[in-house]
């Protein structure tokens, strides 16, 4: 393989990495939704659920997508500014 079929796969097993990243987030999103919900029913099992699951699970997958957007807005930024400077020359 070549080096830029190579750098094609890893980008493709990152985007797929971070785009099931999105829907988990989401998921864990509308399921403390529902657990709000549910405990203002009296039912409190599932917001103790969301809860062991917060600091081990959640929070770290919440930061992986704080930092990929961060990088990605960082890269495009830096990408127009150096295309910027190109074009000057």
């Amino acid at each position: 393989m070549t080096k830029e079929k190579t750098q094609k796969r890893y980008r493709e097993i990152i985007d797929n990495f971070l785009m099931i990243n999105l829907f988990v987030v989401i998921f864990f999103a509308m399921f403390f939704i529902f657990a709000v919900i549910m405990q203002e029913n009296g039912v409190f099992i599932f917001l103790h659920l969301f809860q062991k699951f917060w600091n081990p699970l959640i929070v770290p997958l919440i930061t992986i997508l704080i930092v990929s957007s961060l990088v990605n807005g960082i890269n495009s930024w830096w990408r127009r500014k150096w295309l910027a400077q190109e074009e000057d020359i």
